[in-house]
């Protein structure tokens, strides 16, 4: 193959991977949100950690809200807040 078509290949391979979105796939642990428990139980503003965790966990937040254990405290008005907060919109479930 010619240099210039291998060029051409490349280039073509690197706009492509470009454009790929990769997922993660998000591993619901509530004690992820243990740096939000502050926030959510006070009057503390949330910290970055907590905001950053609570997005990562935001698929998991209806799995959560069917929990009887976790349900006050992912329904509490205080979670409602951080959630706000963080830019996180509450889930309908």
């Amino acid at each position: 193959m010619k240099t210039a078509s291998k060029l051409a290949v490349l280039t073509v391979l690197v706009l492509l991977l470009a454009e790929a979105h990769i997922s993660v796939a998000v591993t619901c642990s509530p004690i992820q949100l243990s740096p939000c428990l502050g926030a959510i139980t006070s009057n503390s503003p949330p910290s970055r950690l907590c905001c950053s965790k609570i997005k990562e966990q935001k698929p998991c937040l209806c799995n959560y809200l069917k929990n009887p254990t976790l349900r006050n405290y992912v329904n509490s008005p205080g979670a409602r807040k951080v959630a706000s907060t963080c830019g996180v919109p509450y889930p309908k479930c």
